[in-house]
């Protein structure tokens, strides 16, 4: 489904879920995971914890400065452990859950909008990059990007672009947990699944099952 093309050691669980119904009717689901962190972590625990320290790490070798830049994961949980996590709408809610429960990123993409094949590749040097909340971007050329073939879907593996983003004509979600050395395949699978559950759970449809690539 996803070709690999970059020479940094990572893994990714990938799904499809289907005929789904997206609404921005919250669930609760955000706010009962955030209340179980809050029981579980505090900030000092988040930071040294293996899965964090492994993304932090790759952060560091991409160069990304991952204190200022924090992975998805991550951020998710300190938000939870400050305060709330905001709902956007019940499937991207679902990615962020499965993601706070795994501290790994979870992508969605309308998969509908996705055109060609799938690489994850190195960005060419000033591609354009349209991120979710942001301006248009030129892209350097040691970024890793999750890309069809017309446009970047991702910043590996922690931005998203607006042109492939969930929205309410969202009919199909591409799945992708996005795992760096040091996360060990069963979490990615893990995350995966979790998100495509939750899904499932929150926004209905029909769920594949979870691959590693």
């Amino acid at each position: 489904m996803i070709s690999i093309e970059v020479t940094e050691k990572v893994l990714l669980g990938v799904n499809v879920v289907g005929n789904v119904s997206v609404s921005r009717d919250g669930s609760g689901l955000l706010a009962e995971v955030a209340s179980k962190l809050r029981e579980k972590f505090s900030l000092d625990d988040l930071k040294v914890h293996p899965i964090v320290r492994a993304y932090r790490d790759f952060y560091w070798k991409i160069g990304i400065d991952p204190t200022k830049q924090r992975p998805s994961g991550e951020a998710l949980v300190r938000r939870a452990l400050r305060g709330k996590v905001p709902s956007i709408n019940n499937v991207v809610d679902a990615g962020n859950v499965a993601s706070m429960e795994t501290l790994v990123p979870i992508g969605l993409y309308d998969l509908d909008r996705v055109k060609g094949k799938l690489r994850l590749r190195y960005a060419k040097e000033g591609e354009q990059f349209v991120p979710i909340g942001g301006d248009e971007e030129r892209l350097k050329g040691n970024q890793i990007v999750l890309a069809d073939d017309e446009k970047v879907l991702h910043v590996f593996p922690y931005r998203d672009s607006r042109l492939t983003m969930i929205t309410e004509k969202t009919r199909n979600v591409l799945v992708v947990a996005c795992g760096v050395a040091g996360v060990d395949a069963e979490t990615i699978m893990n995350a995966c699944s979790k998100a495509s559950e939750y899904i499932v759970k929150l926004a209905g449809g029909n769920a594949e099952k979870c691959v590693l690539v």
